[in-house]
């Protein structure tokens, strides 16, 4: 099968396609025919050699995918048959022709989507979903500071947000993004290079700050985080964008407001969360995704290459203009 691939770490130049054994479903497995898989940015770091697959995980980039069901594995006892559509989470291995998946771990795709709005979902919404309602444990009447609301994440966390009856603000970096945001649901949303989002925050709280904070940026946030977090509120971090090193009087000034500094991540949870994560997903959020009406749920797709143009999809995405998911078609 074709797969995405580079020899050493470095710059998207390193990526190209190549002939690589397409693999055999084990135990309790599907056999995916990928049709499109999404780009996300631990794709990024693992091909700058910042981010190893977690142990036993394809070396292979792609976190999500969609295609249709080629083969069971055996002891495979769920619903799924040869031929059905899906779309799947997974740890590794997505930006290939064919990838295996526990059974468990399929999702059916909503009525209505395509193959590649279909692969914007596993990767973006669980993490959100996640982030909302296990980690951050969102409550109706919160409100809630996303952080890269322009992002997958962040626009699937916007619309999640909403649906839980909280109240999202959201920060990025241009007029565009905000606006899209807004459309989304985003109550107000503050661009960061031009205005102090913490100062706006606050104002728009009417001083109260915020119940929760989904934070992916990390380092560079951190004194405007605990600035605008309110009395008792949750700050949820899950990814370093803007750094890792903390300089300043952080632990006091989160003691003062009693506030919770809570850390996640997906791709390397165990298979046992990943089913639960997958289970409640399916039954709770899924069906909103193919039912009209105000509260429908929508994967906002900025681009679609062809997978040959992996280099330039990397290259878009690192100059951070997308708004929602970028997605790569596989040869089918």
């Amino acid at each position: 099968m074709i797969a995405v691939h580079f020899d050493k770490p470095g710059g998207p130049e390193n990526l190209y396609l190549k002939e690589v054994a397409k693999p055999s479903p084990g135990e309790g497995e599907v056999l995916l025919k990928v049709a499109a898989s999404a780009l996300n940015r631990a794709d990024l770091l693992q091909r700058q050699g910042q981010y190893a697959p977690p142990p036993g995980a394809s070396n292979i980039l792609g976190l999500e995918a969609s295609g249709h069901v080629a083969e069971l594995g055996a002891g495979c006892q769920g619903p799924w048959r040869v031929g059905d559509p899906a779309m799947v989470l997974l740890s590794g291995g997505g930006q290939a022709q064919y990838v295996t998946v526990p059974a468990e771990l399929l999702m059916p795709i909503p009525a209505g989507l395509t193959m590649c709005q279909a692969a914007a979902i596993p990767e973006a919404w669980l993490t959100a979903f996640q982030l909302l309602h296990l980690v951050g444990n969102v409550q109706a009447g919160d409100s809630v500071l996303i952080h890269a609301g322009a992002s997958g994440v962040g626009t699937a966390a916007i619309q999640l947000a909403r649906m839980a009856g909280a109240t999202p603000l959201v920060t990025a970096g241009s007029q565009e993004k905000l606006q899209i945001a807004e459309k989304l649901g985003a109550a107000a949303g503050f661009n960061y290079k031009e205005e102090d989002f913490s100062e706006a925050t606050l104002k728009f709280t009417k001083g109260a700050g915020v119940n929760l904070i989904l934070d992916c940026i990390g380092g560079s946030y951190w004194e405007k985080n605990v600035n605008c977090l309110a009395l008792d509120g949750h700050w949820v971090l899950y990814g370093l964008l803007g750094g890792a090193v903390i300089s300043g009087p952080l632990f006091s000034k989160l003691l003062f407001k009693r506030g919770s500094l809570i850390t996640s991540l997906l791709r390397p949870r165990d298979k046992k969360y990943k089913q639960m994560l997958v289970k409640a997903f399916t039954e709770q959020i899924l069906p909103h995704f193919s039912t009209e009406g105000p509260q429908r749920l929508l994967p906002v797709l900025d681009r679609v290459y062809p997978v040959a143009e992996i280099q330039e999809a990397h290259e878009y995405m690192e100059t951070n203009k997308n708004v929602g998911k970028i997605v790569l078609e596989l040869p089918q």
